[in-house]
């Protein structure tokens, strides 16, 4: 959350989630406000899929197709991480292009990155390539 937050990102959660975001467990995390005030919750992966149409969606996946500083972000795009136990879903990855299925390059037969740190090399990518708008 603090990381969407200071990158300008808005965070999309879509249930089912593996953590509570009620305000005792935010507040026990060391987060305030600012750090939760972008995020919008969503049912399921329909419901998000729909509100996110008029939106190009970029798979962050150890499946995708190319590495991750190899696509030219836009603006408006959403960058889709799975959990960090399974990652996406095989129904979900079918509904995105592969072109749009990007990986971290990593050394041969080692575990992935942890999900926060998949999301920050990403998502700094992204903003990077948008010349860090909004940024200090």
């Amino acid at each position: 959350m603090r990381l969407a937050s200071n990158n300008g990102c808005e965070l999309h959660l879509i249930e089912p989630m593996g953590f509570d975001l009620d305000e005792k467990k935010v507040r026990r995390a060391g987060l305030d406000y600012r750090d939760v005030e972008n995020i919008t919750r969503y049912k399921d992966y329909p419901t998000f899929a729909l509100s996110m149409k008029d939106h190009r969606i970029i798979a962050c996946t150890t499946k995708g197709t190319q590495n991750h500083c190899e696509i030219a972000y836009q603006p408006g795009d959403v960058l889709l991480f799975g959990a960090e136990t399974h990652g996406l879903s095989e129904e979900v990855m079918q509904s995105i292009p592969e072109k749009r299925r990007v990986r971290l390059p990593m050394m041969a037969n080692n575990r992935s990155l942890n999900l926060s740190n998949a999301v920050a090399i990403i998502s700094y990518e992204a903003w990077r390539q948008q010349g860090f708008a909004g940024g200090s």
